[in-house]
């Protein structure tokens, strides 16, 4: 589990910012001569993922596996790492965050990258569909082979992105030496030694107003909700988290779910999960001893034990 607390004082951190994956992006070391290094490194590993598990990317390997559904396909080591960190997902939190929702997300108007939907508000032209189910993926990983059942389509939207930030992170400090924070749309890790006052980060309310700050010395820290990728279908207004037994959009009392756990992976499954599991997510988040803050649409706020204590 992550270590968080209330802030201190402010660290003296070296900061770049950056645009990844139709998202925001920021790097901070605690040296400055590590800079150059870390952003080399990072943009290396978001162009690996990106090439590997891009659901939008025609000459992605995702895709490749994608239009050829029902046969056995070999993998990278990268994708068969994704894919497993996707199944792995799936399984803690009994299918909520299900990989195979791809052909659930296209049947919703999600088939090109978010910057493009708002281009197309038309209806529909087909009813939702639920995910083809993560049982029902054959995942060889020392053999570097996968199978999913004809029809099947993977999206690693819910994963692979958090799975970045990790290896990015982990990467950089190995090699620096230095601190390092990896901030990927919300999707925080970070690695090596922190500040002495950790790793201050802003948290997102999905109100459009400023959260609280909280610091992080360990781990990985990550916000999901219903707010921001949204768009327009027809008198229909969706977002991307779904129910995977039904295809459609998870209806949740909470705008916002932000997780502390050991990895930023672990804190996006927790987080999105959290979303689906709606009035249930706190008991559940608790029961794991996972610190969480879940904002509610009413202004309420709810934390689990672990989160610090807010004014």
């Amino acid at each position: 589990m992550a270590a968080i607390t209330a802030i201190r004082s402010a660290p003296d951190l070296v900061r770049t910012s950056f645009t990844a994956f139709g998202t925001f992006g920021v790097l901070q070391v605690t040296r400055r001569e590590a800079l150059g290094a870390a952003r080399l490194m990072l943009a290396a590993e978001l162009q690996a993922i990106d090439a590997a598990c891009s659901r939008f990317r025609p000459d992605s390997e995702l895709t490749s596996v994608n239009a050829r559904s029902g046969r056995k396909v070999e993998l990278s080591p990268l994708l068969a790492k994704a894919l497993a960190v996707a199944l792995r997902a799936a399984a803690a939190t009994d299918g909520d965050v299900d990989p195979t929702c791809g052909a659930s997300l296209v049947r919703l108007g999600y088939d090109r990258d978010f910057a493009g939907l708002a281009a197309d508000t038309s209806p529909l032209a087909r009813p939702p569909v639920p995910a083809g189910g993560w049982r029902n993926v054959d995942l060889d990983q020392s053999g570097l082979t996968v199978q999913v059942p004809p029809g099947v389509q993977l999206d690693l939207g819910a994963t692979a992105k958090a799975l970045a930030a990790d290896r990015a992170a982990t990467s950089i400090a190995a090699t620096t030496s230095a601190g390092v924070l990896v901030d990927l749309g919300g999707d925080i890790a970070v690695a090596g030694p922190p500040p002495p006052s950790g790793w201050w980060v802003r948290i997102a309310d999905g109100m459009g107003r400023a959260g609280p700050v909280v610091a992080i010395r360990d781990g990985g820290l990550a916000t999901s909700g219903t707010g921001d990728r949204r768009w327009r279908r027809g008198e229909l207004r969706l977002h991307h988290i779904l129910i995977p037994a039904t295809g459609l959009p998870a209806q949740s009392c909470w705008l916002t779910a932000t997780v502390a756990a050991a990895s930023c992976t672990d804190a996006n499954t927790a987080s999105t999960a959290a979303v689906i599991r709606s009035a249930a997510a706190p008991a559940w988040l608790t029961g794991l001893g996972l610190p969480a803050r879940l904002a509610a649409s009413d202004g309420r706020i709810v934390t689990t034990p672990g989160w610090p204590d807010e004014p």
